[in-house]
């Protein structure tokens, strides 16, 4: 830190320390000149740093795009982490941005959630633990980070109004734990509130957990800021310790704080302590240092091999069958022994690299994994593609290269006109590429800031013959014409509101048109504004109409073939910020597409290409299963590289895959209903539920196969672990004095180089509450050459045998914590407490496939 920050907010009226509490622009903080504060840029996300733009409106810098956070958790390796970090970090300095909005540490709680693509895993260490790593990483690079979504926000279902009733215990032990790691491990300077209430309290106004948890427990330094048009009020917000509104222009805080201030409504002392924890982040990252420069694209060489890695570290062997005949493996494929290779399903010909929302970019490379095969393979293989099935939720958008603008550049030539009528000047004007003509007021300047309209027109030309559908999304009113004809007109018919980009367009309307290939046509588009918002416009989609008989041309390909790849998925639709999924089920008919063609075929390779667990009934029929998330930019090359052998598929699963959804702990309990979400299995989430319920699942958590073979030797430790009740270990994050390491021998036993991932689960065996079977506590991964074995250590402190108590009963030693959380009165005995007792060490390559169980004694 180079600055008196204090001395610096206290040479600044009340109205300009006002100001840095709201945000300027949608993607800046405000600067205040008279003393050299300047404006701050922020960029999403998770997935990559896209600059201070929208997903997929207006002109887009390309950027690096990395794997999802599933597939991030499915790595199971936390220096990786830290390497992406670094990488992203890098790229938020490229698009002139100083804090990015990432990771994202909320819980697989329920396989149906909206956004589990872009979060780690169901299991609270193993996110805070890789969030921890991901944060170092990034701020590095002199960026701060910002873990969302602070908390209790594990569904999209009424996320802006939802109450996440979660009991106390349940909300330490699982759904804070993450953000205590990114806190007190990872070193985070910044946390954003989530949009919904906890326990009846909106988040951006709990002091309980922003100040009581996060401030005075963890020792957070850093600031709070809210989710974008998150709720709030000025008093409750300003009195709870948030710092932060986004994005401008404000609606609570900023000149309202200012003036509340000035009214005496609220303490001066809360809005200079909220300046002073901005502007000291912004000092340590050098932020107040900086200049105005553009966002620009920079590829680096070595990025693109770092998520490369990343990409195939997060595949997952599912299954892998031995052919009796050979007792060879499916996987990996020898290109010596294919000549025709049949690539079918309806992910193969289009990258499905990353989810919906907020977490979309736009990257540098969007390969294909047909293309990637074809270019890997060359001459070698034959390969022969089918779609086999259809399964857009909305009809994708129109693409750029079949669109003439009648300028320069291919797309829509858009006009704009201030006011809803198509009037006056022109205000604005651009080419717009593809079929998402959507304006932002107050990010692009020169869009209307008020009422306004555009007029749209581009030549399409078809590329087949046949039927066609032509959909319109609407963020505001539209009509559109086809060659001089109304084909849609949501002006004089008003269409309801749906899902699409984040819940603000209406819903698909579609239109069937008999299109010839090559002849073009004139798209006329009039779109006008229908009330305020932080975007405008229109998405137009088209496509060919699936023919009939797309599943038995791929059956017949892959009958034919030597080999079969099956790419089936879901897409950024299905999975997304905004609304949750409805069913695990894979869309469309993609199910009895992999039935049919592993049975022409017993060569074939199913490869599962989306961000969360689906239902794999069909994984009897599969010879080999690989589970490959949205895998960024590379994660087409990595396919290729893994599917042929070249690379290793080191992933593990970081989240159970159910049999069926009756069986998940939040059945029942999600989304939610009347205005409340209940997290009514509490401690029991994910593997801890299954377990404890005795309940079979096809795929566990931490499952994932090799090309090569692995021994894992018995664990050595001492074989008592003693605590203190009045010491806590470093950073008050445990309940007793000292650690127990364990030392594991592990030994590549196969022919070529691997990695194992060593997991350790502990488990009370004569619990006095309710207690998962085991719980994991510690993970490392090692790379191994062929015979060779090494000494892993993994170490255990007191608050891997604890359990949160909230103060009702009193049973033994128990560590000094924060008290008043929850009402709970100061004289109460609560925090983490360890029972004495026999705990037992497990240790395996999954929850279910133990290698050794030791027991140990805990005493007091």
């Amino acid at each position: 830190m180079n600055r008196d920050i204090a001395a610096l907010v206290e040479s600044m009226t009340v109205d300009e320390r006002a100001s840095l509490t709201a945000g300027a622009s949608a993607w800046s903080t405000a600067a205040v000149p008279r003393v050299g504060i300047p404006e701050v840029f922020v960029s999403d996300g998770p997935a990559g740093a896209r600059g201070p733009q929208i997903p997929g409106a207006g002109e887009q810098v390309r950027t690096l795009n990395i794997p999802c956070g599933a597939a991030l958790g499915a790595t199971w390796n936390t220096d990786l982490l830290g390497e992406l970090g670094a990488a992203l970090g890098d790229q938020t300095r490229t698009k002139a941005c100083r804090v990015l909005l990432a990771p994202t540490v909320n819980l697989h709680r329920a396989p149906l959630a909206g956004r589990n693509f872009e979060s780690y895993s169901e299991d609270p260490l193993l996110t805070g633990k890789l969030a921890a790593a991901f944060i170092r990483g990034v701020q590095s690079e002199g960026v701060a980070t910002t873990v969302k979504h602070f908390a209790g926000n594990e569904a999209e279902f009424e996320r802006m109004t939802i109450d996440s009733v979660i009991d106390e215990r349940t909300l330490r032990e699982l759904y804070l734990l993450p953000f205590e790691l990114a806190v007190r491990e990872g070193g985070s300077l910044g946390i954003m509130t989530s949009y919904n209430r906890l326990n009846g309290v909106y988040n951006s106004e709990n002091r309980a957990l922003l100040q009581t948890i996060l401030r005075d427990e963890w020792g957070f330094e850093g600031f709070v800021v809210t989710d974008w048009f998150a709720g709030g009020s000025t008093a409750g917000a300003a009195e709870a310790g948030l710092d932060l509104e986004m994005p401008g222009p404000s609606r609570f805080y900023g000149r309202q704080l200012g003036q509340a201030v000035r009214d005496g409504e609220i303490d001066e002392a809360l809005l200079t302590g909220a300046v002073q924890r901005l502007l000291s982040v912004y000092d340590r990252i050098g932020a107040l240092d900086d200049e105005p420069r553009p966002a620009v694209a920079v590829d680096r060489p070595e990025h693109r091999a770092l998520v490369r890695r990343a990409a195939a570290e997060s595949m997952v062997l599912l299954k892998n069958e031995i052919e009796p005949m050979t007792g060879r493996a499916v996987l990996p494929l020898d290109p010596s022994r294919i000549t025709t290779l049949a690539v079918i399903g309806p992910n193969a010909e289009r990258a499905r690299i990353m989810g919906g929302g907020s977490a979309e970019v736009a990257p540098h490379d969007h390969l294909t994994p047909l293309d990637a095969l074809r270019a890997h393979l060359g001459d070698r293989v034959r390969i022969v593609h089918e779609q086999g099935c259809d399964i857009d939720k909305t009809v994708p958008a129109m693409s750029a290269d079949q669109l003439d603008s009648g300028h320069d550049e291919p797309g829509f030539f858009v006009e704009m006109f201030e006011g809803g009528d198509w009037s006056g000047d022109v205000v604005a004007s651009r080419v717009i590429p593809g079929g998402r003509l959507l304006v932002l007021p107050r990010v692009e300047a020169d869009v209307p800031t008020g009422p306004m309209s555009y007029r749209a027109t581009a030549r399409f030309t078809p590329t087949q013959t046949g039927p066609h559908l032509l959909s319109l999304l609407q963020l505001g009113a539209a009509r559109v014409f086809f060659d001089g004809a109304v084909v849609f007109d949501g002006i004089a018919e008003p269409t309801p509101r749906g899902d699409a980009y984040f819940g603000q367009a209406t819903e698909e309307l579609i239109a069937t048109l008999d299109l010839v290939a090559g002849t073009a046509a004139v798209i006329d588009v009039e779109f006008r504004s229908t009330q305020r918002g932080w975007m405008h416009g229109v998405q137009l989609g088209c496509k060919v109409v699936p023919a009939p008989d797309l599943m038995d041309r791929a059956v017949a390909a892959a009958a034919s073939a030597d080999a079969v790849i099956v790419i089936v998925g879901t897409n950024n639709d299905w999975e997304t910020e905004g609304h949750d999924r409805v069913s695990m089920d894979l869309p469309g008919a993609q199910t009895e597409l992999i039935e049919r063609v592993s049975r022409a075929n017993p060569n074939t390779v199913i490869v599962i290409n989306a961000g969360a667990p689906v239902t794999t009934v069909w994984a009897a029929e599969a010879p080999a299963v690989l589970q490959v998330w949205f895998g960024g930019q590379e994660m087409s090359n990595a396919l290729a590289e893994v599917l042929f052998g070249e690379t290793e598929p080191s992933g593990r699963l970081p989240t159970t895959f159910p049999s069926c959804i009756e069986h998940t702990p939040s059945y029942g309990n999600f989304p939610g209903e009347h205005g409340q979400i209940r997290y009514g299995e509490g401690v029991l989430m994910g593997y801890r539920w299954y377990e404890a319920r005795k309940l079979p699942v096809p795929f566990v958590f931490g499952h994932g196969l090799s090309y090569t073979t692995f021994t894992i030797g018995a664990p050595a430790l001492a074989p008592t672990f003693r605590t203190v009740a009045d010491a806590t270990s470093e950073a008050g994050a445990g309940t007793g004095i000292g650690t127990v390491t364990v030392v594991v021998p592990v030994t590549n036993t196969g022919t070529r180089r691997g990695a194992e991932v060593v997991q350790l689960y502990v488990g009370a065996l004569d619990p006095l509450v309710v207690r998962p079977p085991k719980e994991l506590k510690a993970f490392t991964k090692v790379w191994l050459e062929p015979g060779e074995t090494v000494a892993v250590s993994l170490t255990l402190d007191a608050r891997s045998f604890a359990y949160w108590d909230p103060g009702n009963t009193y049973r033994g030693p128990l560590a000094p914590t924060a008290m008043g959380f929850f009402g709970t009165t100061p004289d109460a005995v609560r925090g983490w407490r360890v029972d004495p007792g026999t705990y037992r060490i497990s240790v395996g390559r999954s929850s279910a496939d133990i290698a050794h169980t030791t027991d140990i004694e805990v005493t007091t």
